[in-house]
């Protein structure tokens, strides 16, 4: 009857290791996928305040983020054009004396006027 007892009793504990070990290995998975989640969740927070930053207009005396994109672009012109500035010029000087003079005339009135009011 002991050995009885003893087979008994070591099926009992190999049962609940089993079970134990079950319990822990789904345990391990879920917490896997909730750092998997919440490292997901966190990426995404991160993509949305760098898009947020990206974006964002800091407005005060003007609009920083249009100035320095509008002074960026205009370095970059200026890279670009370095050798042709000085032709460039002399040509907007003809065209202003030449036939297209009052014309030009006129629309930089009509530019004034909006940038005024």
């Amino acid at each position: 009857m002991a050995r009885k007892k003893t087979k008994k009793r070591a099926a009992k504990v190999a049962k609940k290791a089993t079970k134990r070990v079950a319990r822990k290995k789904i345990a391990k998975r879920a917490r896997r996928k909730a750092v998997t989640a919440a490292s997901a969740a966190g990426k995404a927070k991160k993509t949305r305040r760098a898009a947020a930053r990206r974006t964002k207009d800091i407005p005060g005396e003007g609009n920083y983020t249009a100035s320095r994109r509008f002074r960026e672009r205009e370095e970059d012109f200026v890279k670009a054009n370095k050798s042709r500035i000085p032709e460039m010029g002399k040509e907007a000087e003809a065209a202003l004396e030449g036939p297209q003079g009052a014309e030009l005339a006129m629309a930089e009135d009509q530019a004034r006027a909006h940038a005024r009011g």
